[in-house]
C-alpha cells in the first residue's frame, strides 16, 4: 500500500506543474515517472485526488484528448468547464486541437 501511495504522490507532483491552458494524459504521466505501462494507475490516482484542491485533475485526460474522468467530478460537465475556462476548446467530451494543448512531463528534465 506505501508504494501505491508514493507513486500517487508522485503523479500529483506531476499535475500540480501543468500550466493553465495546458493537458497532458495519463500514459504521459506514467511514462514521466519510469513506468510507462502504468496508465492506469495514474488514472486510479487522479480518482482519488479530488479531495486535493491544489492538484488540477481536470487538466488530464486519455491519450486522444478525451474527458474520460469526467464522471469523477462533482458533476459530468464540470471537468469541460474548468477546461473552457482556461481557454481549451471542448466538444462533445473531446478537447479539439490536442495536439496544441498538450504538455508533456519529460520536458522537466
Amino acid at each position: 500500500m506505501k508504494k501505491d501511495l508514493d507513486f500517487f504522490q508522485a503523479v500529483y507532483q506531476i499535475v500540480r506543474l501543468i500550466p493553465p491552458g495546458k493537458v497532458t494524459t495519463y500514459g504521459a504521466i506514467a511514462q514521466a515517472l519510469g513506468s510507462k505501462g502504468a496508465a492506469r494507475m495514474v488514472g486510479w490516482a487522479m480518482n482519488a485526488s479530488h479531495s486535493l484542491s491544489d492538484v488540477p485533475a481536470h487538466r488530464v485526460v486519455n491519450r486522444t484528448g478525451l474527458l474520460t474522468g469526467k464522471m469523477h467530478f462533482e458533476d459530468e460537465g464540470a471537468m469541460q468547464r474548468k477546461l473552457m475556462a482556461e481557454g481549451i476548446p471542448v466538444l462533445d467530451d473531446q478537447i479539439q486541437q490536442f495536439e496544441s494543448f498538450f504538455w508533456d512531463p519529460k520536458e522537466l528534465g
